[in-house]
């Protein structure tokens, strides 16, 4: 008896049992799409996280009050909070340090800004960030349209903004042209737009492209109350000169925060790379928690799968001594049981990886992903099923091959 007979008698035997088969297909589902479903979304977010971390730079650093920084290892590895980096020292450090690095200074205003173009409005919920003429260059992004701020419009703090593309959808009817040198305003304030950045897309359910630019004078003067820290990025060319970078930059901000010889750091340099680790070591933790739970699920199915069996083996015992008579081997009655018993694990697993698919995604648009096909984690799907259906199989099918065709025959 060939592989594919033994599949068609398989599916014949579930369809004159479908119900009791349907809830074993069930259990076996919710366990594959919970173990495909986080996995997705997990490797979405991470996808979504680790793109935006590319666009610091491979060759930047930033500058961060101690343990305010993204840090792991538990509290061991938390550093005792230092003071917030106030305007002065963020200009002082750019202006003093002496190594041939690029400085960016930047800051938040608000993440729930309302911009207005005549009658037309935006949801308050637009980004006002702060920046200097280096931030966009240091940060990844470009400009589609215009120009960036000059030194002039930066020291002056002119009324002069740089736009994402989200606003350009809300306010221009997606028209770039009829935006740029247009007069927008936020808390009545009008300001030019001189240029247009390039998308960014969206991650973490917050878009990069709903943003305005603006000079970083102009953030102290108008959002100063709602901004306690500002950020510094500092960007070396090549990637060689990390290390020297790093150690110039620590001699020079220590002299800023006038900390005294022996008194410890009171920041942080947090680098890229740093994060990249981070993310994948607590992505790495997730995924093993998420296996562990799906396989705890699964164990649940593969009980009950092989109680499925066991009882399906005493119901055909009359049908396995009918076989045996007619010169079927034990096994062929083993292969037959047991690739039924795989047979409704694949089938669950697929209803269960087609959900865990479509769950996952759903997650992964609702934090602002993109669509993937999880391949490896259908592939670790379909060999888990494997798995649970040889183990609960296994058994009921030695116990019907090892009967009697004279006593199964007699079976009432």
């Amino acid at each position: 008896m060939n592989i594919l007979e033994n599949i068609n008698i398989a599916i014949a035997s579930i369809r004159s049992n479908f119900l009791r088969a349907a809830l074993t297909f069930l259990i076996i589902a919710i366990g594959i799409m919970a173990l495909v479903g986080i996995l997705t979304a997990l490797d979405s977010v991470y996808a979504s996280l680790n793109s935006n971390l590319s666009n610091m730079g491979a060759n930047s650093f930033n500058i961060v009050p101690a343990g305010q920084g993204i840090r792991g290892g538990g509290p061991r590895n938390r550093n005792k909070v230092g003071k917030t980096i106030d305007y002065k020292q963020a200009i002082a450090f750019k202006e003093r340090l002496e190594f041939p690095a690029m400085v960016s200074v930047s800051a938040m205003g608000t993440s729930l800004a309302t911009v207005k173009n005549g009658e037309e409005e935006t949801n308050p919920n637009v980004i006002v960030y702060g920046s200097d003429d280096n931030y966009l260059e240091v940060a990844g992004y470009e400009i589609e349209m215009g120009r960036n701020f000059t030194n002039t419009e930066i020291n002056n703090g002119q009324n002069v903004v740089i736009i994402g593309q989200d606003i350009v959808k809300l306010l221009f009817e997606e028209k770039m042209e009829k935006a740029l040198d247009a007069i927008i305003s936020i808390r009545n304030i009008k300001y030019r737009i001189i240029g247009i950045l390039k998308s960014k897309g969206s991650s973490m359910s917050q878009s990069g492209d709903k943003i305005v630019m603006m000079p970083l004078i102009n953030v102290k003067r108008y959002y100063g109350s709602q901004t306690d820290s500002y950020n510094i990025t500092v960007a070396v060319k090549d990637a060689i000169d990390m290390g020297a970078a790093e150690a110039a930059t620590i001699a020079s901000f220590r002299n800023v925060r006038q900390l005294k010889i022996g008194e410890k750091n009171d920041f942080d340099i947090q680098k890229s790379d740093s994060l990249f680790n981070l993310l994948e070591e607590n992505t790495a933790t997730l995924r093993m928690a998420t296996i562990l739970i799906g396989l705890i699920t699964l164990l649940g199915a593969a009980i009950g799968l092989m109680n499925i069996m066991l009882v399906s083996v005493t119901e055909r015992t009359r049908e396995i001594g009918i076989r045996k008579a007619l010169g079927a081997s034990s096994k062929a009655i083993l292969y037959q049981f047991l690739t039924e018993a795989v047979v409704i694990c694949q089938m669950g697993g697929i209803i269960g990886i087609m959900l865990g698919i479509a769950i996952g995604n759903a997650v992964s648009f609702a934090t602002g992903g993109s669509f993937i096909i999880p391949w490896l984690w259908m592939i670790l799907g379909v060999i888990v099923c494997l798995i649970v259906g040889l183990a609960s199989g296994i058994y009921p099918a030695m116990k019907a091959a090892e009967l009697d065709p004279i006593e199964a025959l007699r079976y009432e």
